[in-house]
């Protein structure tokens, strides 16, 4: 299927690895120039430059903190600066993270809320203005399946995606009659860098007889036992999602969190 984007711009945050990456590879597939954001430039501006050379589009690497207040808005200025204007925005920024409500600390929750929904709103702030004067926008947000069916081993980052998912359904039915569309998927269990990093160690804890297993052991024992579909995601599972969501061709998608877990409700 042809998405009609070639020539389109697209901002992406959390944008060299994982599932971020994945949706920018999936972007600049098709023709899509890059605004790639994320916190470390050698890996930013390594990731930026595969993609250039690979599929001949331009590409932006900024690296920053979206948790700093000043950041989305000089992001978007620079990134207007180099191109005519943003017409896709991916809210990927965000980790996931293992934590009741009691065991979780007030650090935790305040570093988590920063990176996964106060930048979130940070950068559609920034970025809308733009769409509407051209009345032609494309929005995808990054949440969780949890943020549908809440887990309480997962309690902040769960709290948090239904936030996120509120959030995309409220925007969207703002911003609709001016031609911009905003979705969010909700993600299942991904094997990516940040899972292994940030859940995997807790697996071990919870489940001491996988203690002494691989990571890759652990995520195709999990993906087994949880998945219907038999096996965890793979971060260009999300990216084909994210790609027709951000599409010329999708004209009637919008407001909705696309569950994106093959079949799971939890998946710890």
């Amino acid at each position: 299927m042809d998405l009609d984007l070639k020539d389109k711009v697209a901002l992406v945050t959390g944008a060299s690895t994982g599932i971020g990456f994945s949706i920018c590879e999936e972007l600049a597939a098709n023709g899509v120039h890059l605004v790639m954001v994320a916190r470390t430039q050698s890996r930013l501006d390594d990731a930026a430059d595969r993609l250039a050379r690979r599929y001949g589009v331009s590409t932006l690497p900024l690296a920053g903190d979206v948790t700093d207040a000043a950041f989305p808005r000089e992001a978007v200025r620079l990134a207007e600066q180099q191109f005519a204007g943003i017409d896709l925005l991916v809210n990927n920024a965000g980790r996931a993270h293992a934590g009741t409500l009691l065991t979780t600390t007030e650090e935790d929750w305040e570093a988590m809320t920063a990176t996964k929904f106060t930048a979130m709103r940070r950068f559609c702030r920034e970025v809308i203005p733009g769409m509407q004067r051209r009345r032609w926008g494309r929005i995808v947000n990054i949440s969780s399946i949890g943020g549908l069916y809440p887990n309480p081993p997962l309690t902040v980052s769960h709290a948090l995606s239904a936030a996120i998912n509120n959030l995309t359904r409220s925007l969207a039915l703002d911003v609709a009659p001016m031609g911009i569309l905003v979705n969010a998927i909700g993600v299942g269990a991904v094997a990516t860098e940040n899972w292994a990093n940030n859940m995997l160690p807790n697996v071990r804890e919870r489940r001491p007889e996988l203690a002494g297993k691989t990571d890759e052991d652990i995520m195709d024992i999990l993906g087994k036992e949880r998945t219907p579909v038999g096996r965890f995601g793979r971060p260009e599972d999300i990216a084909v999602i994210a790609a027709f969501l951000l599409s010329a061709r999708n004209q009637f998608v919008t407001g909705h969190t696309v569950e994106a877990s093959g079949g799971a409700d939890r998946f710890m």
